[in-house]
């Protein structure tokens, strides 16, 4: 099977044309950069399952690509509250593994080689973690977007884990593989509908088709989240009582979006559906006191939903040694 292949030069014509995603080399966590590595993983404990963040990098977006419907003052004021920098969103890329009986499941794949220089870490992330990354039995996808699906082929354009099952959503799946997608959208989300179905047509995979509530492995299941994409999941974890929600993209800012969830982003295919869709996301989470992992969210992304007057608190989970 052919597939669509990007060239250099068309991915940084890419970066070029979309401003929510080019990254100048320069950009650092407002800290400054570390003198060496920073570790790669996190492991903790949910009831009876072992769970595992692993990094795949990280990359900037302008920050006028976040809370693009909020007044421009309030905004700005809401940045400087919060020790935020006014240009850039320094995105993290955090991946869940889960081990609970038998299952092995990786939540999305990253970007590969194909995104970012900055990204693309995941398979030495796992190595870094002892984990084999051809033990892995499920891979659940939340969506299509490059930062989430570009990985899932090597350097020679084969399936880079070909012993797991891979799951995405139906309505995702469909979307992107919809006949000339590529010349329905605008010039600079071509590149990521090529992407994309370079991704879920790689030769010898068959996917499995998710709908709401669909169980990937017991205590694993996927459910329907949409609005950043039309076919959006996340992935519920649960055991021993204990739940955590892993949401993808439906968040993306752990200031911002739980602040002021009706603020959207650039990238938020559906606004109106995005923020009704946080807002249903963060009022279980804080009710019913569920764990909740962000992929862009400060690393290792993992904490609570605390109510804040009408809105909403990130309160990240403690990190123990």
């Amino acid at each position: 099977m052919s597939l669509i292949q990007p060239t250099r030069r068309q991915l940084l014509r890419l970066a070029a044309a979309m401003p929510a995603f080019a990254m100048p080399a320069s950009a650092r966590a407002a800290l400054g950069g570390p003198e060496g590595d920073q570790p790669g993983y996190f492991r903790f404990s949910l009831g009876e399952a072992r769970l595992t963040i692993l990094s795949d990098g990280y990359f900037t977006q302008p920050m006028a690509g976040q809370a693009i419907n909020a007044d421009p003052e309030e905004k700005l004021a809401f940045l400087k509250r919060h020790f935020l920098d006014l240009e850039r969103n320094y995105a993290h890329t955090n991946h869940l593994y889960i081990e609970l009986g038998d299952a092995r499941v990786l939540v999305d794949v990253g970007s590969g080689g194909r995104f970012f220089p900055t990204s693309g870490r995941l398979m030495a992330n796992l190595e870094a973690a002892g984990i084999d990354p051809y033990g892995i039995t499920h891979v659940a996808l939340t969506h299509a977007h490059p930062d989430h699906i570009w990985g899932i082929r090597d350097d020679f354009d084969e399936v880079l884990l070909p012993d797991a099952e891979f799951v995405i959503g139906a309505k995702e799946h469909a979307y992107w593989l919809q006949d000339d997608l590529v010349n329905q959208v605008e010039e600079v989300k071509q590149q990521f509908v090529v992407g994309a179905v370079n991704s879920l047509r790689v030769e010898g995979l068959e996917w499995t088709l998710a709908e709401d509530g669909y169980e990937v492995a017991p205590g694993v299941r996927m459910i329907a989240t949409p609005g950043h994409t039309i076919g959006h999941m996340s992935v519920q974890v649960e055991s021993g009582g204990e739940r955590l929600i892993a949401f993808g993209d439906c968040l993306t800012q752990a200031w911002l979006n739980f602040a002021h969830p009706e603020w959207v982003s650039s990238r938020d295919d559906i606004p109106d559906l995005t923020v009704s869709t946080r807002n249903r996301l963060l009022d279980m989470a804080a009710t019913d006191r569920i764990a909740v992992l962000g992929y862009h969210f400060p690393f290792p992304g993992v904490g609570h939903v605390m109510r804040s007057g009408e809105a909403y608190e990130f309160v990240p989970a403690l990190w123990q040694f």
